[in-house]
């Protein structure tokens, strides 16, 4: 099964305000694993990227200067896609923002009709309560995000990829696998040598009472026509 990770930078916060899409980052995963298929895309929004958004993943306007337009990549970016499930972080953020970059083209956007896995939601189902955020989450599973100082579309990609993984039970995630250590124990309880069988056979004050019951029985089911 081929699935995206995928998250997006922009220039703010709601697309219908005029922001646009700066970078996108896409992993590919084959049955829940990176396959070593990455993707990552810096655009040109075609206007100035405020400095409050500058503070949040570093990427100026001057560096996206001669960068490629969306309308430049979007048929490499949804060839990468095809229609595979696509797994992001508060991913109605990420969708909303490319649909409005499509639709500028008079393409497809990437939902509805296709699954989109929002991995705030599948964190917030198995921990309520607890942190959702991408950093929350890698404390939690251990996965180092040390060189998270900025958000980053491609490195957000490859850390939500082993967020998921774990969202999902971990690299063992079914009964079909197991550690050499459970692999150990089991082989020890199949060739420990069994207890000597006790003994059932009923004492004869048992036998005499059992007898006593059965006289006292009327019409007993195993003597039914």
């Amino acid at each position: 099964m081929r699935e995206i990770v995928l998250d997006t930078e922009t220039t703010g916060f709601k697309p219908e305000e005029g922001h646009r899409v700066i970078e996108i980052g896409c992993v590919e995963l084959i049955n829940h694993l990176p396959s070593g298929q990455t993707r990552q895309w810096y655009i040109n929004p075609e206007r100035e990227v405020p400095e409050d958004a500058v503070r949040v993943h570093g990427i100026t306007t001057a560096f996206l200067a001669d960068k490629p337009l969306f309308r430049e990549i979007a048929v490499e970016f949804l060839d990468f896609m095809a229609d595979s499930p696509l797994i992001a972080h508060n991913a109605t953020f990420d969708v909303n923002f490319l649909n409005a970059e499509l639709k500028r083209l008079a393409l497809p956007g990437v939902a509805p009709g296709r699954t989109v896995i929002d991995t705030v939601q599948l964190a917030r189902q198995k921990f309520p309560g607890a942190g959702a955020s991408l950093d929350a989450l890698c404390k939690r599973f251990g996965i180092d995000n040390s060189g998270r100082s900025l958000h980053g579309a491609l490195l957000d990609s490859t850390l939500l990829a082993e967020v998921y993984l774990e969202l999902l039970g971990g690299r063992q995630t079914g009964f079909t696998l197991a550690s050499p250590g459970t692999v150990a124990q089991t082989q020890t309880r199949i060739t420990r040598t069994p207890r000597p069988a006790r003994p059932h056979a009923p004492s004869a004050e048992e036998q005499e009472a059992h007898g006593a019951l059965l006289k006292k029985l009327k019409a007993p089911l195993w003597l039914a026509q």
